[in-house]
C-alpha cells in the first residue's frame, strides 16, 4: 500500500507540474498586446502619411509652337524675343495654376528651353507640386489638363499646339541637374538684401552661386564670377603684382572657411590694354586647372549680350567678402547689397568723380553713400536680373574713392563693352 501511495503521489506531482507549465503568464499577454498596438500604430501612421502628408513631385513638360523657330537653351543668355516669350508663358502658367482647383498643390513652374522642332519650336517646362502620394495619378491628369487648357486659351498669342502637350514625372536629381546647367539661376529666389556690404547683410546659402573667392597663397584677395565650367571673370588689377597662376586657388561657397569646392588656377589672362594708373580695361579671365561640377550651390552667371543697356536707377546687386568698412575686418560669410545704376554723366559731375569714369565703366550705388563695395571686393560681380529673375553679369568691382562716401559711388568694369573680348578668349 505504501508503494502504491508513493506512486500516486509521484503521478499527482508530475501532472501538477505539467499543468503549471501550460498556464499563460500575464507578462506575455501584456507584451503581445503592446506589440500589436505598436504594429497598428505604425500601420495607421504610414496610411495617414500616404493619404494626407504631401511630398514634392517634379515634372518636365513639353509642347510645340508652330511657325516660329527659337534656339535658346538656358545655358546661355537668351535673346530679347525668347525672353519675352518665356516670361509670358511663365506668367500665364503662374496665373493659371493659382486660379485652378490645385492651387494649393502648386509650387513653381518655369521655361527651361526653346528649341527648333518640326515646323516650329519645342518649349520645355519644369514644374513642381506638393501633394500626398495617394493623389499621384489624379494630380498628373489634372496638371496636364490645366496646361492643355492654358495652351488653348493662348493659341493666337503663341501659336501653341495644345495636342502636343506632354508631361513626364522626373526625379529630384534630374530636375536639379537641368536647373544646375542653367546660367543665372539662384537656389534662393526670394531674398531681400541688406543696404550695404559695409556693415551689410549675410547672404543665404545658394543666393549667389557664381560668386568665387580668389585666394593668393591661401588668403582671400579678390572676388570673381563663374561664367563657365573652367572660366571666371575678375579684375585685372587683382593680379597686377601677383600674376603667377601657381600662387592662386579659387574656392566656391558662401562661407570662406568652409568652401563647397576648391580649384587650382591654370592660367590668368589680362586685357592687353590694361593700364593701372587710371584703372583702364580692368578685366581679366581666370582659367581653372579642372572643370567645376555645377550644383545647386555652385552655378554660373549669364554673360550679357553686347547690346544690353542698363537704364539709370536699374536695381543691381554686388556681393563679396571685402572689408566691412575701410581698413576694417573681413567677414567670414558672403555679404550682399542692392544698389542702383547711376548714369555716367551724373557720376562724372565735378562734385562726384570728375570725368574719371569712361564709357567702358559704369557706376552703381547711391550718391548719398549708403551702399558700396569695399577693399577685397575687387573682381566680384555686379549682377542684374532680367524680367524672369535670371541674373546677368553686368559689372566687375573695379575702383572707388573710399567706401560708401557721399557723392563717390563705386565704379565697375562694364562687361557689355568686353563681350567680344571674352568670347575671343574663351569661346563663351
Amino acid at each position: 500500500m505504501n508503494d502504491l501511495a508513493q506512486i500516486c503521489s509521484q503521478i499527482s506531482e508530475m501532472y501538477g507540474t505539467s499543468s503549471r507549465r501550460q498556464s499563460w503568464p500575464l507578462w506575455k499577454t501584456v507584451l503581445i498586446f503592446l506589440g500589436v498596438v505598436a504594429i497598428l500604430g505604425v500601420t495607421i501612421g504610414l496610411l495617414v502619411h500616404f493619404l494626407a502628408v504631401g511630398r514634392v513631385y517634379y515634372y518636365q513638360g513639353d509642347f510645340r509652337i508652330s511657325g516660329v523657330i527659337y534656339n535658346e537653351s538656358c545655358e546661355n543668355a537668351a535673346s530679347q524675343n525668347s525672353t519675352d516669350l518665356s516670361k509670358d508663358i511663365e506668367t500665364k502658367m503662374l496665373y493659371t495654376f493659382h486660379n485652378s482647383s490645385i492651387y494649393k498643390e502648386y509650387v513653381n513652374s518655369e521655361v527651361i528651353k526653346l528649341l527648333p522642332s518640326a515646323n516650329g519650336s519645342s518649349v520645355q517646362l519644369q514644374l513642381t507640386f506638393k501633394f500626398p502620394p495617394a493623389k499621384r495619378d489624379l494630380m498628373r491628369t489634372k496638371i496636364k489638363a490645366i496646361l492643355r487648357k492654358m495652351l488653348e486659351d493662348n493659341m493666337t498669342f503663341w501659336n501653341a499646339v495644345p495636342d502636343s502637350i506632354k508631361l513626364t514625372e522626373i526625379s529630384k536629381a534630374n530636375y536639379e541637374m537641368l536647373t544646375n546647367n542653367c546660367c543665372g539661376r539662384r537656389l534662393a529666389n526670394n531674398i531681400i538684401a541688406g543696404n550695404k556690404i559695409v556693415n551689410g547683410q549675410k547672404a543665404p546659402e545658394g543666393a549667389w552661386p557664381w560668386q568665387a573667392s580668389l585666394r593668393w597663397r591661401g588668403s582671400h584677395t579678390c572676388g570673381a564670377s563663374l561664367i563657365g565650367r573652367r572660366w571666371l571673370l575678375s579684375a585685372a588689377h587683382c593680379f597686377a603684382a601677383k600674376n603667377n597662376s601657381a600662387d592662386w586657388t579659387v574656392s566656391f561657397g558662401t562661407t570662406l572657411n568652409k568652401p563647397y569646392m576648391t580649384r587650382k588656377v591654370q592660367n590668368i589672362i589680362f586685357h592687353e590694354n590694361y593700364s593701372s594708373p587710371a584703372v583702364v580695361n580692368d578685366i581679366a579671365l581666370v582659367q581653372l586647372a579642372e572643370e567645376v561640377s555645377f550644383t545647386k550651390y555652385v552655378r554660373r552667371i549669364c554673360l550679357p549680350e553686347a547690346q544690353m543697356e542698363l537704364p539709370e536707377n536699374a536695381s543691381v546687386v554686388v556681393t563679396g567678402w571685402g572689408v566691412l568698412y575701410m581698413n576694417g575686418p573681413h567677414p567670414v560669410v558672403l555679404q550682399e547689397a542692392f544698389l542702383k545704376i547711376i548714369d555716367n554723366e551724373n557720376c562724372n559731375a565735378p562734385h562726384a568723380l570728375s570725368n574719371l569714369v569712361t564709357d567702358e565703366m559704369l557706376c552703381a550705388g547711391f550718391m548719398s553713400g549708403e551702399a558700396d563695395a569695399c577693399q577685397n571686393d575687387s573682381g566680384g560681380p555686379l549682377a542684374y536680373p532680367d524680367s524672369r529673375n535670371i541674373w546677368h553679369l553686368v559689372g566687375i568691382v573695379s575702383w572707388g574713392d573710399g567706401c560708401g562716401k557721399k557723392n563717390k559711388p563705386g565704379v565697375y568694369t562694364r562687361v557689355t563693352s568686353y563681350r567680344d573680348w571674352i568670347t575671343s578668349k574663351t569661346g563663351l
